[in-house]
């Protein structure tokens, strides 16, 4: 919105930093950081007065000695301000003549409506289950059939998103293949879910986010730089940059998130959070054509779906399990790790995976 002060440049000369992408995306985030940080108190408390509180969200999940009575009290629901807050900065500081950003702000803002109605049911219907595992995957893979197909009709996205880019090498491993679609939309639909798993301590999924959508913002800037691009040897896609911007307005929302969320949280971010954050980052790798790298920026989110699958692979199979208790974090949770200790040791491991994932670009 902000982005037509840009044609004022005449009349005031500074306005001319609105054509920046890098200025813009710096906009976003502080804009995102003021809304969440500011409002999140007193959303915090209307949340608390009005019992916003998931009914038994942990029981059946996990063993009774591992169920905190203080964190049962602790109102849910505060994607809301999270999700609203990234949205209205998005909508302020990209460039909405283009039909990526209304991708991004669209597509995150279903997932955002499909976690709160999930929310919606634990909360006020006391449905400790929300929406059903089938439905609720269901609905995930229409959104993100949505958002893929919608990116194919881009003429500057059709070609590149038959390709399939493999992490530490130049060309795509395999160029003009169909199946490259489901690819996608299973790297969506697995993002909205592993991000979603991992929402289970104090600023756990909030902080590991923030490195991840980092190495992504940087991405979508450098293939957005004719210079860059033709040095890394990577895509070069028109108007790409302003995946940046709303990457930094997802990274400044997560900050100012983070300054109420962290131990002890006064609110938590809900379904209502986790699903548009990890849709959004599916949809990240999905158009910057980095669907495979993402095994390796999200490593924490991966490792977190891992040992859910693995789990209830092995107990079905084999009647045997694994982890003590999954998802992951709980396991160390169960080796008397403390909630601090896990957060802090996912986020360092977190951001050595966005480094590693970063150095791929040159390392190829």
């Amino acid at each position: 919105m902000l982005y037509f002060l840009e044609s004022l440049r005449h009349i005031w000369g500074p306005f001319r930093l609105f054509e920046y992408i890098t200025f813009r995306a710096g906009g976003a985030a502080f804009t995102a950081f003021l809304i969440v940080a500011l409002l999140g108190g007193w959303t915090a408390r209307k949340l608390k007065e009005m019992n916003m509180q998931a009914a038994n969200r942990y029981e059946g999940v996990l063993p009774p000695e591992m169920i905190s009575k203080e964190k049962e009290k602790t109102p849910c629901m505060g994607g809301l301000l999270l999700i609203g807050g990234i949205i209205i900065s998005a909508l302020l500081w990209m460039n909405l003549s283009g039909m990526l950003s209304w991708i991004f702000i669209i597509s995150t803002a279903e997932f955002m409506l499909l976690g709160f109605y999930d929310d919606y049911k634990k909360v006020f219907l006391k449905q400790r289950d929300g929406i059903s595992k089938n439905t609720k995957l269901v609905i995930q893979t229409l959104i993100a059939g949505a958002t893929v197909f919608s990116l194919i009709y881009m003429p500057e996205c059709k070609k590149l998103m038959l390709d399939v880019n493999v992490p530490f090498m130049k060309e795509p491993l395999l160029q003009g293949y169909i199946w490259s679609i489901p690819l996608a939309i299973l790297t969506i639909v697995g993002a909205t879910n592993a991000v979603n798993l991992t929402d289970g301590k104090d600023g756990l999924a909030s902080g590991c986010m923030i490195f991840c959508m980092l190495t992504y913002s940087a991405i979508a800037y450098m293939m957005g730089h004719k210079f860059f691009a033709e040095y890394l040897n990577i895509a070069s896609i028109q108007g790409v940059g302003e995946a940046m911007v709303f990457g930094m307005a997802v990274i400044g929302g997560c900050i100012g998130f983070l300054w109420h969320n962290c131990k002890p949280a006064s609110m938590f971010m809900g379904d209502t959070g986790s699903l548009p954050l990890g849709g959004a980052l599916g949809t990240f790798a999905v158009v910057l054509r980095q669907e495979l790298l993402l095994l390796i920026a999200g490593g924490i989110f991966v490792i977190e779906a891992a040992s859910v699958m693995i789990q209830v692979f092995t107990f079905k199979t084999f009647n045997k399990r694994i982890f003590l208790c999954t998802p992951i974090h709980h396991h160390f949770e169960k080796k008397n790790w403390t909630e601090t200790q896990i957060v802090v040791r996912f986020w360092i491991i977190s951001g050595l995976c966005a480094l590693i994932a970063l150095a791929t670009l040159k390392l190829r």
